[in-house]
């Protein structure tokens, strides 16, 4: 990837925190020498901590026919959970992410996914 290449989400309002069920719109814009093969939106969700780490991804939305330099739009709607946590033993996170094919380009746009619009944080056990 040369210096001028990029590939990034971002919602319309610069918004990164939601409540479930939320519609979040958004640009993915990339850049590059050649165009991708494909590209691609990610909405996922994956955990931190000890133990193994679990990944969901919950919707994919495929991008036709991308060109070199390029930018398209997305809408969807957050599912109902699981929420963003954060405890002392596991953290479980949300974001956006656009992938080029073939190669290593993404851009990832971490989100929080809670009742309150921000993420849970979970008292340490007595």
């Amino acid at each position: 990837m040369g210096a001028e290449d990029f590939l990034r989400v971002e919602t319309n309002d610069g918004s990164t925190s939601f409540r479930p069920g939320d519609l979040v719109e958004g640009t993915v814009r990339w850049q590059g020498a050649e165009p991708p093969e494909g590209v691609e939106l990610r909405l996922f969700w994956y955990t931190e901590g000890r133990g193994d780490q679990d990944l969901e991804v919950v919707e994919t939305i495929p991008f036709a026919n991308p060109g070199a330099h390029d930018r398209r739009s997305f809408r969807l709607r957050l599912p109902e959970g699981p929420y963003s946590f954060s405890g002392k033993l596991i953290t479980l996170a949300w974001a956006l992410e656009a992938v080029a094919q073939p190669g290593d380009r993404a851009g990832n746009l971490p989100l929080v996914v809670s009742p309150t619009g921000r993420e849970l944080l979970l008292p340490a056990a007595p």
